[in-house]
């Protein structure tokens, strides 16, 4: 039998069953080799730093919950990045499990589900007060805590997944960047019915984005909206993110959305708007793809970024974004990232800009991948708004649909204003690919000066030769 506890508790303790005292003295030792620290003082107003006996960080008055019994559905943490999001929706997750059997956990990923809900540095595992951390079984998704209550991890790409379980509460993390975040929010919705809980919430943690559901879901009366700056995190962040990030970003549109969670707006006289964009998990079958290429080095670039962009075309005439690989690199780096993409997804040309030395791009992309890839070049003299407009048009009918998160390419593309400075090199280079394709949806035909601006009926797509 284990040694009994020392002081005035003996008496009592040799009353308990040999079960009970095992365990007792086992939560005993948990607690003295633990880390853990409470997170909730009683001070509802508080800015979590230390006071009084509580010599430690700890929650904030912007990381609570309403009152449960409140008439509220979801409480919307809408903040910067490193702002405590992560952290207040694992704390509010083990406070569930005392009064709901079943919980859901949603995350964009599988991968993120394990290491940011549940084995992240702010996650379930890390934050288990001693005696209450669940068992995580990584092949099921699935966490269970001693009290027998059961969290079901689920991935946003699988949205049909929630269409089972009969929930109690779910935190869904970072779903304003769910490529089919309606999908994943009507059957996580439905789902939400478990007789056993009175009160059944939402706890959504995310970075905002001028997505739809985003806009809808922060005006809806039945959301608890919380929006928190980086700032207000700010001496628990790494030096180098302090140092870096915020002098990066600070006094910029991204910083605004990144590190502030603001909701940013159209901006006036762009010509891609946020409700343009069309997210879907994967394109089906394609039977044409090209990777548009704008090198860096052109005359007036702000930046030394090459655009890079894979899109496809399926039988229909629709247009899929697949991928966005822009970055800094040399030309032979460009090149061979260009070449990777096109033997990954079976490409079938490599359209660049000539522009400013033509022969330059043409002789680094035929020495540096395979001869048998087709190069065509392009020449992008004429207006950028004039040739862009074509492809703004296909996205104003929905025909173009972007593959996955491609969050980067869609910010360039809501905040550039013609004639207001140079093109993002992203959307040159998906105007590139894009007018590509476009050239071989619709067949040719003798235009009829009465039948010009009238819209070509029955689109499909015609293979090149």
């Amino acid at each position: 039998m284990p040694d009994p506890p020392p002081g005035d508790l003996l008496a009592e303790w040799r009353t308990w069953t040999p079960d009970a005292q095992r365990r007792a003295l086992d939560l005993l030792r948990e607690t003295e080799g633990h880390t853990w620290q409470p997170f909730y003082c009683a001070r509802t107003d508080c800015d979590g730093r230390p006071h009084d006996t509580w010599a430690w960080e700890h929650g904030r008055a912007d990381q609570r919950p309403p009152p449960w019994a409140d008439p509220w559905l979801v409480l919307l943490f809408r903040g910067g990045r490193g702002s405590g999001k992560t952290r207040g929706g694992s704390e509010i997750t083990h406070r569930v499990t005392d009064h709901t059997p079943r919980v859901g956990l949603i995350a964009a990923t599988g991968p993120d589900l394990r290491d940011t809900i549940v084995e992240g540095v702010s996650g379930i595992l890390a934050t288990a007060p001693p005696g209450k951390r669940p068992l995580w079984e990584p092949s099921k998704k699935k966490l269970t805590w001693p009290n027998g209550c059961i969290g079901q991890g689920f991935s946003a790409e699988e949205p049909d997944r929630l269409r089972g379980p009969e929930l109690g509460f779910v935190w869904a993390d970072e779903p304003a960047h769910y490529p089919l975040i309606d999908e994943v929010w009507s059957n996580m919705h439905l789902g939400l019915r478990d007789k056993r809980v009175e009160h059944p919430k939402i706890v959504a943690t995310t970075t905002p984005k001028p997505v739809p559901w985003m806009k809808k879901i922060n005006a809806d009366p039945m959301t608890v909206v919380r929006v928190v700056s980086t700032y207000a995190n700010l001496h628990n962040l790494a030096e180098p993110f302090r140092n870096q990030i915020l002098d990066r970003y600070e006094g910029t549109r991204t910083g605004r959305q990144e590190l502030h969670g603001e909701i940013l707006e159209d901006v006036e006289g762009a010509l891609w708007s946020w409700d343009m964009f069309d997210r879907v998990a994967d394109a089906g079958d394609l039977t044409r793809i090209v990777v548009g290429i704008d090198p860096a080095g052109s005359a007036n670039r702000r930046s030394d970024e090459t655009g890079i962009i894979a899109v496809g075309a399926d039988q229909a005439g629709h247009l899929y974004v697949l991928a966005d690989r822009t970055g800094r690199y040399s030309p032979g780096g460009w090149a061979s990232l260009a070449h990777d993409l096109v033997d990954r997804l079976s490409g079938d040309v490599i359209v660049a800009e000539k522009n400013y030395g033509g022969d330059m791009v043409r002789h680094t992309l035929e020495t540096t991948g395979h001869a048998t890839t087709r190069v065509r070049l392009v020449d992008s003299r004429r207006g950028k708004a004039i040739r862009a407009e074509p492809l703004v048009a296909y996205y104003e009918k929905h025909k173009v649909h972007h593959v996955g998160d491609l969050t980067d390419l869609e910010t360039e593309l809501t905040t550039w204003v013609p004639g207001e400075g140079d093109s993002p090199n992203r959307l040159d280079a998906l105007v590139h690919a894009a007018t590509e394709l476009l050239r071989h949806i619709s067949p040719a035909a003798v235009a009829n000066p009465r039948d010009l601006g009238r819209r070509v009926p029955n689109l499909r797509l015609v293979q090149s030769n």
